[in-house]
């Protein structure tokens, strides 16, 4: 207790003696110093002028933009704007250009305005897509000196910008992509890029996850639409697929994977952009006879109009009507084997004609004997009916030719830095 006392006895003393040496902010002594600070007289005189000279409503411009909706009138989509201009609104209705802006079912397209600091309308411009969707139309309203307004149609090009994505399968696939942000053409063509490999209704897994490298066509920085997918990675069950586009100038383009080997098969899984199976090949009960009996193709259940595409390169043998098929096309490809369209709602090939993997050959319909809007696919192997799911995953894919590797590896290796960059925002996001 004693030598407790002590240590204490000295801390206290330590501290009584170290706490005087630090000065009392008190005692320090202040003082205000004022000078005087002479501005200029050229520059306070340019001030005088600029403040003379400029109007109130001229020093501030105000930028706005949206989209127009299905159900847009001029009114609605300048006061969404926040330009209340009846001026303005009067313009857009009767101006034979303006209301180009709004014609009946066109949505989604971009519209920019600027406006004084009362709201009234100095500037309108929109963009939409030429009608071959190569180009796009630039809507332009301006208001002269004078006060009033007037349009000009203008042509220009769409450039192509680079975008990257990734997402993880938690349930489905667009489910999956829309949580990315990925638009549903490349969505599609996501699946079609793997389709001969992952069958996308059944094969699926929770936590399958994927990366994409995909073109944005844009109009003065304005995404208008999707362009090709560049590159992509899936991962299904554990197992990785990989694919990256590849077209040199007098071949014809395709995907293929990053050992050079094709992606693409010589005949595609689906006749339709993934649709869904109605009746598969084999023994069924017939809707319209009442027994069962084989059926010897696939039924994809459709609605009417929508496009069918050969499933492969080849000549269209028959375009026409027959029996219980409706419109059908019968189209001839290599080693005597056949596919057949039927029940269309129109023909778009005739006779003789050449067609190429992916080509538009007709609509979904239901005519001949038919219960309801689908297609039916068969496919003969020399006059012998075999199941057409089974087609795609057995053709053979078709290397880069050894002239081009070079060129392809090139390109190969750039895509798979993207893809790598792409997989990285997937996990920053996680994190």
């Amino acid at each position: 207790m004693g030598g407790l006392g002590v240590v204490l006895l000295g801390t206290g003393v330590t501290a009584f003696g170290i706490a005087p040496l630090a000065p009392d902010a008190s005692d320090i002594p202040v003082h205000q110093v004022i000078e005087a600070l002479n501005v200029p007289t050229q520059t306070q005189a340019n001030i005088d002028a600029l403040s003379a000279t400029q109007q109130p409503d001229a020093a501030l411009v105000l930028y706005r933009t949206e989209t127009t909706r299905r159900d847009d009138t001029a009114q609605s989509l300048l006061q969404r704007l926040g330009v209340p201009d009846s001026q303005a609104q009067t313009f857009l209705r009767n101006d034979p250009l303006a209301r180009q802006l709004l014609q009946a079912g066109r949505t989604g397209r971009p519209v920019s305005v600027e406006a004084s600091a009362s709201n009234e309308l100095l500037r309108l411009t929109a963009r939409w897509l030429s009608s071959d969707e190569r180009g796009f139309t630039r809507l332009v309203v301006e208001r002269s000196e004078d006060g009033k307004l007037h349009s000009r149609l203008e042509q220009g090009a769409l450039t192509a910008s680079t975008k990257l994505a990734s997402g993880v399968i938690r349930s489905s696939l667009f489910a999956a992509t829309d949580e990315a942000g990925i638009p549903d053409p490349i969505a599609i063509q996501l699946a079609e890029m793997f389709s001969s490999d992952i069958d996308f209704r059944r094969d699926l897994r929770q936590g399958d996850r994927f990366s994409v490298v995909f073109e944005s066509l844009e109009a003065d920085g304005e995404a208008l639409r999707t362009g090709r997918v560049l590159s992509a990675e899936f991962v299904n069950d554990g197992k990785e697929y990989q694919s990256v586009w590849f077209e040199e100038p007098g071949h014809k383009g395709g995907y293929y994977g990053f050992d050079g080997q094709s992606s693409r098969r010589y005949y595609l899984s689906s006749p339709l952009e993934f649709s869904r199976v109605s009746s598969g090949y084999g023994m069924r009960f017939h809707p319209i006879s009442g027994t069962r009996k084989p059926h010897m193709g696939v039924d994809y259940a459709a609605p009417t109009g929508t496009p069918v595409r050969t499933i492969g390169d080849g000549v269209v043998e028959f375009a026409g009507v027959q029996r219980g098929y409706g419109n059908v096309i019968y189209v001839r490809h290599r080693n005597n084997q056949m596919t057949v369209y039927a029940h269309l709602s129109r023909i778009g090939v005739r006779k003789g004609q050449r067609v190429d993997q992916g080509d538009f050959i007709g609509a979904v319909g239901s005519t001949g004997a038919s219960t309801g809007p689908h297609l039916h696919l068969e496919f003969r192997d020399n006059g012998v009916h075999v199941d057409p799911l089974s087609i795609a995953r057995k053709s053979e894919s078709v290397p880069v030719p050894p002239a081009l590797r070079q060129r392809f590896d090139a390109v190969a290796q750039l895509q798979r830095l993207q893809l790598d960059a792409a997989a990285s925002i997937r996990q920053a996001s996680a994190e």
